[in-house]
């Protein structure tokens, strides 16, 4: 960030603090100058200071844990929600239920309750009921809805909790102090930036203040959840390449595995082969022979038939 961000800033009216009679000593490292009885904040220190922020949300939302955006004062109200909505995170604009961090088990039991109320007007149970008892379950749903309706998608504790108002908001921060939740938060000149991880210095009062800080903390973290979402989709082919690769070797081992069976069957067949053609030669061999035998065995006979035809002519 650069000039033309320090220019936007100035625009917006990130840079007024309070009167110099409210000034928390605590900010002075964050204050520029004195001008009309108002306190200027340093800019270029807000901007280091929005980077480092941002940064670290951004990591936040790519591990997959949820930021909790808590603003309560009128005029931040409707820009918290709006801006939460985008992003996909939990958020409080309406008073701050006690315990919400400390004792979230509670909370969470009040949202199931909210969501059981859902399922009894789906099921056809509510209709059921006296006029009396619809009029109470339905009050209780809209008081539910308006408290904790913001934080329903919310299953575990946040990852780090943004805060508008760190003066207004106090209990908040008492209680992610205790947890040990990172705390985000704009701070403005009459604020105590102590216990404050990530501070913010900026006019906490003004609503074009207000939306140019959370425009620039929703693009960070809307980039973390991207991140998130990619490397998911790298997984799922890095899964897939790693199955065919498994599935190529099994089907390399199969075929190395049958191709010996298949030479073997061969060098069998080419014995029998073999021998079949050796088993007529021999077959031959040995008729020639008995031919020989028996062509030996008439010679003499003849032999001595003509012997004895020639002594009978000298009679």
């Amino acid at each position: 960030m650069g000039k033309e961000q320090v220019s936007e800033l100035i625009k917006a009216g990130v840079h007024f603090g309070h009167l110099t009679r409210k000034w928390n000593p605590n900010m002075s490292p964050y204050i520029y100058m004195e001008r009309n009885g108002i306190h200027i904040i340093n800019l270029y220190k807000t901007v280091a200071k929005l980077e480092e922020a941002s940064n670290a949300l951004k990591k936040i939302a790519s591990s997959g844990r949820k930021i909790l955006f808590v603003a309560t004062k009128k005029q931040a109200k409707d820009i918290v929600s709006e801006s939460s909505k985008k992003i996909n995170m939990p958020y409080i604009t309406e008073r701050w239920p006690g315990g919400m961090l400390t004792n979230f088990v509670t909370i969470r039991k009040a949202v199931k309750k909210m969501s059981s109320i859902d399922r009894m007007k789906q099921d056809g149970t509510f209709n059921s009921l006296s006029k009396k008892e619809k009029l109470q379950i339905g009050r209780l749903r809209e008081k539910l809805e308006k408290n904790l309706g913001s934080i329903s998608n919310m299953t575990r504790l946040p990852g780090a909790i943004f805060i508008v108002d760190i003066l207004r908001e106090k209990i908040a921060v008492k209680e992610a102090q205790k947890l040990n939740i990172p705390i985000f938060a704009m701070v403005d000149t009459n604020s105590d930036p102590r216990g404050i991880d990530y501070v913010i210095p900026a006019n906490d009062d003004a609503s074009k203040s207000i939306s140019k800080i959370l425009e620039h903390v929703g693009s960070a973290i809307q980039e973390g959840l991207e991140e998130r979402n990619s490397g998911k989709d790298k997984e799922e082919t890095q899964d897939k390449e790693a199955e065919a690769v498994v599935e190529e070797t099994l089907v390399e081992e199969t075929v190395a595995e049958v191709a010996p069976a298949e030479e073997t069957v061969v060098e069998e067949t080419a014995v029998e082969e073999a021998v079949a053609e050796e088993a007529p030669a021999e077959e031959t061999v040995i008729e020639e022979t008995a031919v020989e035998e028996a062509v030996a065995e008439e010679a003499p006979a003849e032999e001595k038939e003509t012997k004895k035809k020639s002594k009978k002519a000298k009679k």
